[in-house]
């Protein structure tokens, strides 16, 4: 038998949807597969109306929708579905003519991108992805006034200060995300492995330099919006450190804004009044490794 010029399911990952072809030919076998046997996604979503005389039946649906998985991987964002054939019963119960079928499906994104401002120094090198739909996500941390009106013009600071920073991601299209900062390390030097280091935030969104009984440090609440998050942090110095610069690296990520918040995916500080972790949003629970200091790595 002849080769189809066209694959049996194609898939068009787009900015912030996925289209999906299906030959009716599924198998090549020269029977068509009915419409109304094929869905996507655990939520079952069906195709768009189909036109009988076409040879191919079609799905759109948004990255987030039909039930599909968003997959953060170091260098990724993956998101996954399934198309799903299953066949209408035979009318004689004693045999089976087709058999359901599963066909993976995932579009691919890239994650990281370029962060700076001032003093806040590139920790990420541009990564460009290969898939058919390129999308890039184009984050910043930036130190804001004191009514965070503005970026500060001045990166100097006394010792009693606070430094406001604010990070954002700009999506352009993509899927509504969320934003959270993993970690934020002080060095001496632009290395952010040198020795002194302090990680002021650390196990994936805990702002341990709150615990401190002489600081304030704490993620500002409400947040301007979900892809956009503030803290606060104050002045501080290395003990012994005759020079008077400090270089802060940070890890931003995002998942998905209509994914909860959780273990991976949290922005904790803690509370002196109450001696418990508080998290930005979502439940007590997810800020409670703050405390073991055994949180899952995102």
């Amino acid at each position: 038998r002849a080769l189809s010029p066209r694959p049996a399911v194609a898939v068009r990952c787009q900015e912030g949807q996925l289209a999906v072809t299906v030959r009716r030919d599924l198998f090549g076998t020269g029977r068509p597969v009915r419409a109304a046997e094929l869905s996507l996604g655990t939520a079952s979503c069906p195709p768009l109306s189909p036109n009988p005389a076409q040879a191919f039946v079609t799905f759109v649906a948004a990255l987030h929708e039909c039930g599909s998985t968003l997959q953060v991987t170091p260098d990724s964002l993956i998101y996954r579905t399934t198309l799903f054939y299953k066949p209408t019963p035979s009318s004689n119960p004693l045999i089976v003519r087709a058999t359901p079928t599963e066909v993976l499906i995932e579009c691919h994104y890239p994650r990281k991108s370029n962060v700076s401002s001032g003093a806040v120094h590139p920790t990420w090198a541009p990564f460009r992805s290969t898939v058919a739909a390129q999308e890039r996500l184009q984050f910043s941390l930036r130190l804001m006034d004191d009514d965070w009106s503005r970026e500060r013009l001045s990166n100097g600071f006394q010792l009693g200060d606070s430094l406001r920073f604010q990070a954002d991601v700009t999506s352009e299209g993509h899927v509504p995300l969320r934003l959270f900062v993993d970690q934020c390390v002080a060095t001496t030097t632009p290395d952010r492995s040198s020795s002194p280091r302090y990680a002021f935030i650390d196990l994936g969104g805990c702002l341990v330099d709150g615990r401190a009984e002489d600081t304030d440090s704490a993620f500002v609440s409400p947040r301007p919006r979900p892809e956009s998050l503030r803290f606060l942090v104050d002045a501080f110095k290395f003990a012994g450190d005759a020079g008077n610069l400090l270089y802060i690296s940070c890890h931003l990520r995002v998942s998905p804004a209509a994914q909860a918040p959780n273990p991976w995916n949290k922005a904790c500080s803690f509370s002196k009044a109450s001696g418990l972790w508080a998290p930005l949003e979502g439940t007590a629970a997810i800020c409670s490794c703050c405390d073991t200091g055994s949180c899952p790595s995102p």
